[in-house]
């Protein structure tokens, strides 16, 4: 195979292993981090923006208050952006790729018992590079297929307009009623005192959307650390770093919230805690430091996120964002 061929090759497999990097690079690094107090190994219930199961916290600085109690177990730290995660491996969290290398390991193996070398199955290394190829195309082709199926299905989903409002009218409904579901399976009694939110609370919330993605994009610590814990900043800290190691940075401006509603409100002691889903829309590229070129996403198009939010604030002060999760 010649010199071009061959870097198209690798070109296309490392397209292949950095996707995941470049579509999780917004705040929070696509994952599910931080503490929701005596809730944090609990899933928040579902609400009308967030209609399915909150994803288990990847990161969280909160012990279990409960060893064996259900979903009680400690979540391992999630890995930076884009590297395998070290509890299972990188081919444990691709079944693709598993698969992949476990056919080129049968063909490598098949060659050498028939006497035809290692890579003898597919007639010489140049064929071996060319079916690489082949597949980190179509794999690639997938992917692209997957996401936009995946992008037209949230933006099907209608808005409602006057968020901060209509997730004050949700307050009255959602607080306090009913059991809430484990991560574990099963249900767990809600700890802590449901407390009601008013309406400035609910603007509070939509204004520190806003704060963390400017904050995010200018890479401004002290502007972020007005509407977020030490726990999240030390998140946000160590992702914006893996970015930069890739030689990345990562834009999210013009952040709308299209929808949003409470899905639990309580307090613990001196501390108060709002669980919100939240569906927003925004525009989020990636681009390379050093000339600014696009390498993931779309400066002219948005993107809409749907995303569970958690604030904290103490005796009465401002709310402050303790948690990110995704939703199943």
């Amino acid at each position: 195979m010649r010199r071009p061929a061959f870097l198209l090759a690798a070109l296309a497999a490392t397209a292949l292993v950095l996707a995941p990097a470049l579509a999780d690079a917004r705040p929070g690094g696509g994952g599910s981090s931080g503490s929701r107090g005596s809730r944090t190994y609990s899933a928040p219930p579902s609400t009308s923006t967030a209609p399915g199961t909150a994803r288990p916290m990847d990161r969280t600085m909160t012990e279990p208050s409960r060893p064996g109690a259900p979903g009680a177990q400690t979540s391992p730290a999630r890995p930076p952006i884009g590297q395998p995660n070290p509890a299972g491996g990188f081919f444990s969290r691709s079944p693709f790729m598993a698969g992949m290398m476990g056919g080129l390991i049968g063909v490598g193996l098949g060659g050498l018992l028939f006497g035809h070398g290692l890579f003898g199955g597919f007639t010489g290394f140049a064929s071996f590079l060319g079916f690489l190829l082949q597949i980190a195309l179509i794999a690639g082709l997938v992917w692209l297929v997957v996401g936009f199926l995946r992008r037209r299905q949230q933006g099907a989903q209608p808005a409602m307009a006057g968020i901060p409002r209509g997730m004050a009218r949700q307050a009255h409904d959602t607080v306090g009623h009913g059991p809430r579901p484990a991560y574990g399976g099963g249900a767990a009694a809600p700890a802590g005192e449901p407390i009601q939110l008013a309406p400035a609370d609910f603007q509070a919330f939509d204004n520190a959307l806003k704060v963390v993605n400017e904050a995010w994009s200018r890479q401004d610590e002290r502007l972020m650390r007005g509407v977020a814990t030490p726990e999240m900043m030390e998140y946000f800290g160590s992702d914006l770093q893996d970015l930069a190691r890739r030689g990345w940075r990562n834009e999210t401006r013009d952040t709308v919230l299209e929808k949003g509603d409470l899905a639990e409100a309580w307090r613990e002691g001196a501390r108060e805690y709002a669980t919100v889903a939240m569906r927003f829309s925004q525009i989020d590229v990636t681009r390379r430091i050093s000339d600014g070129v696009v390498v993931e996403g779309d400066p002219d198009r948005r993107v809409t996120v749907t995303e569970l939010w958690t604030f904290v604030r103490t005796q009465g002060g401002p709310w402050l964002l303790s948690a990110i999760q995704q939703t199943k």
